[in-house]
Formats: structure tokens, C-alpha cells, sequence
């Protein structure tokens, strides 16, 4: 099983609305906030500042329930796929435990000074299925 981390979330006042929900672009940000937690404890400075860093590809959303302005929020953060050269994080929003949102977000390790995709380092993968 991987890893899962779990991520306390600093709302600001521009994530709320008129109706005092969180706006669904600031949700994104949470859950962009819980990816760098995890690549930074997880994976480590390199997949962030190194020649061979993660991208997205793709992220796809499900709003199940409100996210009101008072609410704690936290995100939990795992991987829940590693392919050959991308890998699968899954999330969830979470208010006193109830999930109030869940995305998955498809990763490519990219190698920068060679602008080309590259195989998931044995290293990446070992730190990912580490409990």
C-alpha cells in the first residue's frame, strides 16, 4: 500500500465566495498545496527543483459537498498508480473527516534539460510504496 499524507489547509479570504463557499479554483489549489507536502516529504527537493521533475497531465475533479468559509479542511495525498513513466495521485478534500471533494491527477517524470518524459526512478518509486 502507499503512502498516504495528510495535509492541514490555510484558507484565505479570496477563496470564499458571496456565498461563503470555497470557490472550486481554490479547492484546486488546496489539492496543489497537498501535492508539493508530498512530493517534498515523499519524494524529496529533487522532484521539484532537480533536472527530473513531476508535471501534470492531466486532473480530473468531483465536487461532492460544500466547503463553507468556518470549515476545517484538510487534503490526504497518495499514489495510487506508478506506470512506466507516469504515476497517479489521488485526493480528497476533507471536512471533519466527510470528503467534500476527490481528484486525480495524472504525473509525468520530465526530464527539463532534455525536454523529453523519462521512466520513473527506482528511487521514486521505492520512496512512493514506502508505509
Amino acid at each position: 500500500m502507499a503512502r498516504t499524507l495528510t495535509t492541514p489547509i490555510q484558507k484565505r479570504f479570496s477563496d470564499i465566495d458571496p456565498f461563503q463557499h470555497v470557490n472550486n479554483v481554490a479547492q484546486q489549489m488546496y489539492f496543489d498545496v497537498g501535492k508539493m507536502e508530498y512530493y517534498e516529504k515523499v519524494l524529496g527537493a529533487d522532484a521539484l527543483l532537480g533536472d527530473l521533475r513531476i508535471v501534470t497531465v492531466s486532473t480530473s475533479t468531483s465536487y461532492l459537498g460544500q466547503v463553507r468559509m468556518g470549515d476545517p479542511v484538510q487534503v490526504t495525498t497518495t499514489c495510487e498508480r506508478i506506470g512506466n513513466k507516469s504515476l497517479t495521485l489521488f485526493q480528497q478534500m476533507l471536512v471533519g473527516g466527510d470528503v467534500r471533494s476527490e481528484s486525480r491527477s495524472v504525473m509525468v517524470v520530465f526530464d527539463f534539460p532534455n525536454q523529453c518524459s523519462r521512466p520513473v526512478p527506482d528511487e521514486w518509486r521505492r520512496r512512493l510504496l514506502a508505509e
